[in-house]
C-alpha cells in the first residue's frame, strides 16, 4: 500500500507519516519498483496503534517507548497522564472562569478589562494586605466581577479582608444575594456563617428574604447570625431566635441590641416582652441566664415590661430581684 493509500485509510497525512519515519516510530517495510514506499498490514496497524496512544496525550517519544520497550509497564504512565490531565483541566478551567467573570462585568474599554484583570490577580494573591486593597478598591467606576468576590469572601481566613470583601458586595449590586444563598447550602460550617455574614450587610429585599428563610436553617449558627440582622431590620420573626440567644449567652449582648430595636416598634413591644417573661417563668433557666433576661427587659418599652420588672424587683433570687429594681428605678426618671 503506497503512502497516499494509507494517508486516506488512516485519516494520518503524508506528511506526517513521513515525520513518523524520520523519527522511526514507523517504517514502511519495502519499496516498490519505483522506488516509492510501500506499506504492509502490519506496518498500518502500527500506525493505528501510534494514534491510539497519541489521543490518550503521549508524547512521540513515550509512544514509541511504549511500542518498542519490551520492559516497558503502562500503569506508572497512565498515572503521570491523569495527573497532567487533571492539572490541564484545572488550568483551563481557572481561565475559563475568569474570562467568564470579565464578560460578566461588561467592560466598555481594554482599560477595563486590564482593571478586571487587576483586581481578580488582587483577590487571588496570597497577601492578605493586596487581597484587602483589592476588595477595597472596588469602587463605582471599576466594574466588578460580583462572581468573584463571591467566592472570595466564602473563602477568606482573614477578618479584616472578609469584613472589606463584605463591603465591597454590599455594593456591588444585583446577584450578590442568590450567589451567598448557594453558601448556606454549603457542607463546611465556616463557608455557611460566612455566607450568612455577608448576606447581613445587603440591605436589599433579597437578601432579607434569605435571613427570613435562615431562621429555619438547620446550623444554630447561622439562624442566631440571621435573627441578629433581622432584627436590626425590624422583622418580628427573628424575636424566637434573639431571646433564645440571650438565654444560652450567645453573642447575648447582639440579641439584646436588636430586641431592643425591634422593641422601637409598638406592635412588637409587647410581644418581646411577653417572650422575655415566658422565659423567666421556665423553671429549667438558670440563674444566670434570668439575670440576663431581666437586663434585656430594660431597653423593652411598655406596660408589660414595667410590670415584669416590678415582680421582679422582688424575685427570690437576690442578683435578678436587685437588677430588676435597678432598672425600674432608671425608667422612674426618665
Amino acid at each position: 500500500m503506497l503512502i497516499g493509500d494509507v494517508a486516506r485509510r488512516s485519516g494520518v497525512s503524508a506528511r506526517m507519516l513521513r515525520h513518523y519515519e524520520s523519527l522511526g516510530l514507523v517504517r514502511p517495510t519495502g519499496r516498490t519498483d519505483a522506488g516509492y514506499r510501500e506499506y504492509s498490514g502490519e506496518d498500518v496497524r502500527r500506525i493505528f496503534h501510534i494514534e491510539s496512544l497519541r489521543s490518550l496525550g503521549l508524547s512521540l517519544r513515550e509512544v514509541g517507548r511504549a511500542l518498542d520497550d519490551p520492559g516497558f509497564t503502562p500503569s506508572e504512565l497512565v498515572d503521570d497522564l491523569v495527573r497532567r490531565t487533571r492539572e490541564r483541566i484545572a488550568a483551563e478551567t481557572e481561565l475559563l472562569t475568569r474570562l467568564s467573570r470579565i464578560g460578566a462585568a461588561e467592560p466598555a474599554a481594554w482599560e477595563d478589562v486590564l482593571q478586571v484583570v487587576a483586581l481578580l490577580q488582587g483577590l487571588g494573591s496570597k497577601s492578605a494586605g493586596a487581597r484587602q486593597r483589592a476588595a477595597l478598591s472596588c469602587v463605582d467606576d471599576v466594574p466588578v466581577p460580583v462572581e468573584a468576590l463571591v467566592e472570595a469572601v466564602l473563602s477568606e481566613t482573614d477578618p479584616n479582608v472578609a469584613g472589606a470583601l463584605r463591603w465591597a458586595l454590599a455594593r456591588s449590586g444585583e446577584g450578590a444575594p442568590a450567589l451567598l444563598a448557594e453558601g448556606l447550602g454549603s457542607p463546611a460550617a465556616e463557608v455557611r456563617k460566612r455566607a450568612v455574614q455577608s448576606l447581613a450587610e445587603i440591605p436589599d429585599g433579597q437578601a432579607t428574604a434569605l435571613l427570613r428563610d435562615a431562621l429555619a436553617h438547620p446550623d444554630l449558627v447561622v439562624r442566631r447570625y440571621a435573627a441578629v440582622a433581622l432584627g436590626a431590620r425590624g422583622v418580628a420573626d427573628a424575636v424566637p431566635t434573639l431571646i433564645g440567644m440571650i438565654v444560652e449567652a450567645a453573642n447575648d449582648v447582639d440579641a439584646a441590641d436588636a430586641l431592643s430595636a425591634l422593641a422601637s416598634r409598638p406592635a412588637s413591644a409587647d410581644r418581646i416582652a411577653a417572650g422575655l417573661v415566658d422565659c423567666l417563668a421556665d423553671g429549667t433557666v438558670g440563674s444566670s441566664a434570668r439575670r440576663r433576661l431581666t437586663q434585656a427587659l430594660a431597653d423593652i418599652p411598655g406596660s408589660t415590661a414595667s410590670r415584669a420588672l416590678a415582680e421582679l424587683s422582688h424575685d427570690e433570687d437576690r442578683a435578678v430581684a436587685l437588677t430588676a429594681a435597678y432598672i425600674l428605678g432608671m425608667r422612674n426618671t426618665r
